[in-house]
């Protein structure tokens, strides 16, 4: 397991958001977390990346725990996100965004900034490069001078992507990557993500609302549902589960359960 999550608990006042949530991603998997709104599912992610501290529980990555880190450090440690509203830098290129992502990994002082040392051209090279190549990999080669509040929804979700990929991580996090798409952009939005986990090696979890993009490219699936998991298994086993179905449809999609409950 690349990450696990052991018994986590996050409450807001008396609002239990998270409730002894356990959670395995292996590494090199593509999988989703999926649930009703209010499920808890960014309030997770949250958790995970320093945003929020839990109350309790307990999470491992890659051999270390992550309680008590930052969102730099946690990013730092190998984990990389996108968020449910875009959070570009509108005025800035669609480059100058991603470079934004490396900040983590680059190892330049003040000093070799304000001298602008041999080793300061080096790494700035080296961004360059990177830069254009993430640029072409998520399929916006040619747009990189242009500002990212230009150009079209899809693509500025590919720019976020891109700027989490800048800082090599071993997992990024996808934080409903497909909302707003039309079945176009959301069918190369999962060719995207193949890719990402094929190409580079990067363990791919997304928080998802679109069912065909859920059904259609993750290996496991985790369900929660008012705070809690519900429900974990292959997308077969999860489109056939009652809880799932309930917590989404409601008890009368449930075998005619809800009919039989009020006539009792």
């Amino acid at each position: 397991m690349l990450l696990e999550v052991t018994n986590l608990v996050k409450s807001f006042g008396g609002i239990r958001a998270v409730r002894d949530v356990s959670i395995g991603i292996p590494e090199g998997s593509l999988s989703s977390i999926i649930g009703p709104n209010g499920a808890g599912k960014t309030t997770f992610f949250n958790l995970l990346t320093g945003i929020y501290k839990p109350d309790a529980g307990t999470i491992n990555f890659d051999g270390r725990s992550l309680i008590g880190l930052r969102p730099d450090q946690v990013n730092k440690a190998g984990i990389a996100r996108t968020f449910q509203s875009i959070r570009l830098f509108n005025n800035m290129t669609v480059i100058e965004n991603i470079m934004v992502g490396m900040h983590s990994r680059l190892d330049i002082s003040l000093r070799h900034t304000l001298l602008r040392t041999g080793h300061f051209k080096r790494q700035e090279q080296l961004v360059h490069e990177k830069s254009g190549m993430l640029l072409r990999f998520v399929g916006l080669a040619g747009k990189g001078d242009e500002l990212s509040k230009n150009l079209p929804y899809g693509d500025q979700r590919r720019i976020e992507i891109a700027r989490a990929l800048a800082s090599d991580p071993k997992l990024i996090l996808l934080d409903e990557p497909t909302a707003g798409m039309n079945p176009q952009e959301s069918a190369d939005a999962m060719s995207l993500f193949r890719k990402i986990r094929d190409e580079l090696g990067v363990t791919v979890v997304l928080i998802e609302h679109d069912m065909r993009v859920v059904m259609g490219i993750s290996e496991h699936i985790n369900v929660l549902d008012y705070g809690q998991k519900i429900a974990e298994g292959t997308p077969e086993e999860i489109r056939t589960n009652p809880r799932v179905v309930e917590a989404y449809l409601g008890r009368r999609a449930v075998g005619g359960k809800a009919d039989n409950d009020s006539a009792a």
